[in-house]
C-alpha cells in the first residue's frame, strides 16, 4: 500500500486513519506547490493531479474521505465504523455526508476564491459567504458534541476523522468557531497517538522518485 500526498491539505485525513488502523504502508509525497502533481507520472496515477491517492494492491483510490473509508472498511478491527446494517453505521454516513457537503465545501469554497482559482476567476464576496455557511454548520456540530463526546454512538469513528481535521483546516485559515464544544472536541481529538504519527510521516524527508 502507498500513500501519494501533500504535507499540506487533505493528506493528513489519510495518513491519520492509516495510524489508527496500524497500517503498513509507504509515503510518496507530490510537492504541489511546485507542480510535481501535474507531471506525467502522477497524472497516469492521477489523471485529476490531486492528492491523496492510495494505491492498495494495484487499485487507486481517490478523495480523502474514500480512502479513510476504505481504511476503516479493510481494517474493521480498528473500529472506525460501526458494525455493517445499523443505525450507527447508517448515522456515520450522514455525519460523513454532512462534513463533506456542509464543512468542508465552505473551505474549499474560500481557499478557491482566496488563491486557488486564477485572479480572474476569484469572487471575493463569495468568501464572506462561504465563511458564513460554514459557521452554520459549525453550530450544527457543536450542537451534536452537546450529547456526545464523539459524533456517533459514544466511538471514536472515521466520521471524527473528517470532522477534526475539517475544524484544523479552519482554524488554520483563520475561520474561527468559538464554541467550547468545537474546541474541546477538536483538541480532544489532536491528542490522540494517531495524530502525531501521522504529523510526524507528513514531514518527514521522502525521495520523490518519478515512478
Amino acid at each position: 500500500m502507498r500513500l501519494y500526498g501533500y504535507r499540506n491539505g487533505r493528506t493528513l485525513r489519510a495518513l491519520w486513519a492509516l495510524e489508527e488502523v496500524a497500517a503498513e504502508y509507504d509515503y510518496t509525497e507530490v510537492d504541489v506547490m511546485s507542480g510535481e502533481a501535474r507531471q506525467p507520472w502522477f497524472l497516469k496515477i492521477n489523471p485529476a493531479g490531486k492528492v491523496p491517492v492510495f494505491v492498495d494492491d494495484g487499485v487507486v483510490i481517490t478523495e480523502s474521505a474514500a480512502v479513510c473509508m476504505h481504511l476503516a472498511e479493510k481494517f474493521p478491527q480498528a473500529g472506525l465504523l460501526p458494525a455493517t446494517a445499523t443505525l450507527q453505521r447508517s448515522q456515520c454516513y450522514q455525519w460523513i455526508s454532512f462534513i463533506l457537503t456542509e464543512l468542508d465545501a465552505p473551505l474549499w469554497t474560500v481557499a478557491k476564491h482566496r488563491f486557488a482559482l486564477p485572479k480572474e476567476r476569484r469572487v471575493s464576496a463569495v468568501v464572506d459567504t462561504a465563511i458564513w455557511e460554514f459557521g452554520a454548520a459549525a453550530d450544527l456540530l457543536a450542537t451534536r458534541l452537546t450529547a456526545s463526546e464523539y459524533l456517533v454512538g459514544g466511538c471514536f469513528t472515521v466520521a471524527d476523522i473528517l470532522a477534526a481535521h475539517t475544524l484544523l483546516w479552519a482554524r488554520s485559515a483563520r475561520i474561527g468557531y468559538q464554541d467550547a464544544r468545537l474546541q474541546r472536541y477538536l483538541e480532544t481529538l489532536l491528542a490522540r497517538d494517531a495524530v502525531a504519527r501521522a504529523q510526524q510521516r507528513a514531514v518527514l524527508p521522502v525521495n520523490r522518485v518519478a515512478e
